[in-house]
């Protein structure tokens, strides 16, 4: 069995784990492709395996009963999924599953959960990244109590690309509506919108930002505030 050095792996958390840390969850890593639909958590299940993500994008959906739902968190290469056993619960309320494929490393939380009984460092850190989470949704609340459809999108897609390392982005219009919990044809013309201020180019289901700068200040104070505590927690602990 080949052995996984730290400076091997793209997952910014993994990377930012001390080296005893990470040698305590790389024995137990299992790497894996991850395709776009893979489904790493169902309501009410027990989260038997957590995620780092290599690539991709990962979307969390709180669903009611009727069909209604919505996004609420996506995760990607800066993190890792679920977070809930983390704080000793052990199932998971919501469905995610990937949203743009990739491929990762998964654990089995229970090798989790022991790992980080043995290192303060290790828990705290992610507990910290678990407070980015709960940061991460709250303005996607607000984003979704107060921004209009163009803004949602702009932040929605800025998300993306913060864990795509700047590939081009692959979705569907009929996807976004159903992540965005919003019709189809409003898509279309919050696209519309962005691209007419050359903040962004979407051709055939792919999508590509073209000022990045531009659509931070399109998209308002919903996108920032969950990245920089990320940078304050995670980044430099």
């Amino acid at each position: 069995m080949s052995i996984l050095h730290q400076s091997s792996v793209a997952n910014r958390l993994l990377s930012a784990l001390t080296p005893a840390d990470f040698a305590r969850l790389a024995v137990h890593l299992e790497w894996l492709e991850l395709p776009r639909r893979f489904e790493l958590s169902s309501p009410g299940k027990i989260a038997n395996y957590c995620y780092f993500f290599e690539r991709g994008v990962a979307s969390v959906v709180a669903r009611v009963d009727g069909g209604r739902q919505a996004d609420v968190a996506i995760y990607g290469c800066e993190g890792m999924f679920p977070t809930s056993p983390i704080m000793h619960v052990p199932t998971v309320p919501y469905l995610a599953f990937m949203q743009v494929a990739g491929s990762g490393y998964r654990i089995l939380t229970a090798h989790l959960l022991h790992a980080a009984e043995q290192s303060f460092d290790l828990r705290s850190l992610l507990l910290r990244f678990a407070q980015v989470v709960s940061v991460q949704t709250s303005f996607t609340a607000l984003s979704n109590a107060t921004d209009n459809i163009e803004q949602r999108l702009a932040r929605w897609l800025l998300m993306c690309d913060d864990r795509s390392d700047g590939e081009v982005v692959t979705l569907t219009h009929a996807f976004i509506s159903e992540i965005l919990a919003v019709r189809r044809q409003s898509v279309t013309t919050a696209l519309h919108v962005l691209e007419g201020q050359h903040l962004i180019y979407a051709e055939r289901n792919q999508i590509r930002i073209l000022n990045r700068d531009g659509l931070k200040s399109f998209a308002g104070g919903t996108y920032g505030p969950a990245e920089e505590e990320y940078r304050r927690l995670v980044s430099h602990p």
